[in-house]
């Protein structure tokens, strides 16, 4: 498998799967804010804010598969980098507020590494392009 096809597949699966956890955050927020990892769920009007967590999934899902769709391969790289942050801030957020360590190492940083090692991928392919057309050229 080409490392072309490698960071595809990791780009599809990390957008699909971003958007089914916004999605769960719209209908069962309490149930899916139980495993973030967090030692404490909000609670009454404060469920508001897990809504607002899942808006920003869904639109995080869609920006990566519409790059990937208009094959922006480039800015894909770029936003993936980017977004590669969001998980780790999550990672540092449950250890900060003494959550599961499991899950912020287990999920949160092995996602924020997953989306990292994808825009890396990402960025390398747009660059090892250029050279080929350079060599072609020369």
């Amino acid at each position: 498998m080409t490392t072309s096809r490698i960071a595809t597949a990791l780009s599809l699966l990390g957008g699909l799967f971003i958007i089914y956890v916004g999605i769960n955050y719209l209908i069962v927020p309490e149930t899916t804010a139980a495993g973030f990892g967090l030692p404490a769920v909000p609670e009454g009007d404060a469920v508001a804010f897990l809504n607002l967590k899942g808006v920003r999934d869904v639109v995080s899902g869609l920006v990566i598969l519409g790059l990937l769709a208009t094959k922006q391969r480039f800015a894909l790289g770029v936003a993936m980098l980017a977004t590669s942050l969001t998980p780790f801030g999550d990672m540092a957020t449950v250890l900060s507020w003494h959550g599961s360590t499991a899950t912020a190492l287990g999920v949160h940083g092995f996602t924020a590494v997953l989306v990292a090692l994808a825009g890396v991928l990402l960025l390398r392919e747009g660059r090892v392009t250029a050279t080929d057309r350079r060599l072609v050229t020369a």
